[in-house]
């Protein structure tokens, strides 16, 4: 940590419950309501923020407190969201690697590690995942979990009882994962009851189980009716893996769009991946994003999972980056979030749950820039809204004191590195939370560096 951080951090520790936060930056888009100044050729407004007992009292113009702590023009920053995680997978990376880097791969790889699981495993893994998140300063996550065993949903168990051990520290939801046929039958019921009982959504994946995501079946739409139907019969919100790959036959999403339309459902609907999207024809491509703005879809970018693994061909460049048409859905209406994704398992053998490092990589991916606008979002307000947490991922009076401060002014310079200096407030005050070692998963994995 730089000299200026560690001081910074220093007079925060030591100035109470209330105080200013001098001198600060944030984007524009952050700010709800009416912005406290004028913002700057990137989107920034520079103001002063006051806490008091673990919130945000006042966003004032620049120059309205006279002591407190001084950011020295750095960004603040409130506490991101990550809506789609896989925490009951993660780290098994280090026992059960992806030998080909495709989704194939990472499929054969994820069943045959799940096949021993335990509770103890998933728990300490899981574990070790919030603690890494809540870290790097993170609020909340969605985190589907494996549940393809409705008739003993070891996941659900885990993820229940770390989403009231957590409690007041990261918000925690529960998403089903689990191919859409699946769905069939007294399983698929009793699955969805599971998930009502814990206070889930209902998700699945538009392939079916053993397959990946290519031409949809002649029974497809009478599956997702299905799948629906379970989901209105107990009230349920939907989060659904959808076309991850690069196949033009992969048309899953628009069929999505256009049987919520049909059957009225009103409940939120998040779909995620939607890579070949960006590979079909125009016509079709535009069909698609108007039918998920008539439907109130909203989308989930996982950039550096997808970059990682589509069009990945041996002794072959890839030919395109594997993320969906984030600009083109983004202007029609449609809400687009980006988020982490798999972490150090088959599927992507790298990430640390840090929202930060999303959101750079999503911009240089993506090209998030240019201007920036209001893409800051898409790592706070537009996935707590996917989620209900409509409160999250604002600078408001009376939100939680939950902010990341940056030394970094501009965005050239928060994107341009990692940020690990980073200084994590909760509740206003300043997180005494270290990243967990790798070294504490080695005795539950059973191996040694990944």
């Amino acid at each position: 940590m730089s000299t200026a951080m560690r001081e910074l951090r220093r007079a925060i520790a030591a100035g109470g419950a209330d105080y200013w936060l001098r001198d600060a930056r944030a984007p524009a888009a952050l700010v709800a309501g009416v912005a406290p100044g004028p913002a700057d050729g990137q989107g920034l407004v520079r103001f002063d923020l006051k806490v008091e007992q673990g919130r945000i009292a006042a966003i004032a113009p620049l120059g309205t407190a006279t002591e407190g702590p001084d950011l020295d023009g750095g960004q603040v920053w409130p506490g991101p969201v990550d809506g789609h995680t896989h925490l009951d997978k993660g780290h098994i990376w280090p026992r059960r690697p992806n030998p080909t880097g495709d989704f194939l791969g990472a499929l054969t790889a994820c069943a045959e590690d799940r096949a021993g699981w335990t509770e103890a495993d998933i728990e300490a893994r899981f574990e070790w995942s919030l603690r890494a998140a809540h870290a790097h300063g993170t609020v909340a996550i969605r985190t589907h979990l494996e549940s393809v065993s409705p008739r003993d949903p070891v996941s659900w168990r885990v993820f229940r009882r770390l989403r009231d051990r957590w409690a007041g520290r990261i918000t925690l939801q529960g998403c089903s994962i689990l191919p859409l046929d699946r769905f069939g039958g007294e399983d698929g019921a009793l699955l969805a009851d599971t998930v009502a009982e814990a206070g889930g959504v209902l998700g699945t994946v538009t392939r079916l189980a053993g397959g990946v995501h290519d031409r949809m079946p002649e029974e497809f739409q009478p599956m997702l009716d299905r799948f629906f139907a379970l989901a209105e019969e107990r009230g349920l919100e939907l989060d659904i893996h959808v076309d991850e790959s690069g196949e033009a036959g992969a048309r899953a999403l628009i069929e999505i769009a256009r049987t919520a339309v049909r059957r009225g459902f009103r409940r939120r609907i998040q779909c995620g991946h939607c890579c070949s999207l960006a590979i079909q024809p125009e016509e079709f491509a535009r069909a698609t994003i108007a039918a998920c703005a008539e439907a109130g879809i909203g989308i989930i970018v996982l950039p550096m999972c997808n970059l990682y693994l589509q069009d990945r061909v041996p002794g072959r460049t890839p030919r395109w980056r594997g993320v969906t048409l984030v600009h083109e859905l983004r202007a029609a209406g449609v809400p687009v979030s980006v988020a982490s994704d798999n972490t150090r398992d088959p599927f992507y053998a790298y990430g640390d749950l840090d929202m930060v490092e999303v959101y750079r990589e999503a911009t240089r991916i993506l090209h998030l820039d240019h201007p920036v606008g209001d893409w800051p979002r898409a790592a706070g307000a537009t996935p707590a809204a996917a989620m209900g947490l409509a409160d999250l991922g604002w600078l408001r009076p009376g939100a939680p004191a939950d902010l990341l401060l940056f030394r970094a002014r501009g965005m050239t310079e928060l994107l341009s590195r990692p940020q690990g200096d980073r200084i994590v407030l909760r509740g206003g005050r300043v997180l005494e939370a270290e990243l967990p070692d790798w070294r504490d998963l080695d005795a539950v994995l059973g191996t040694g560096p990944g």
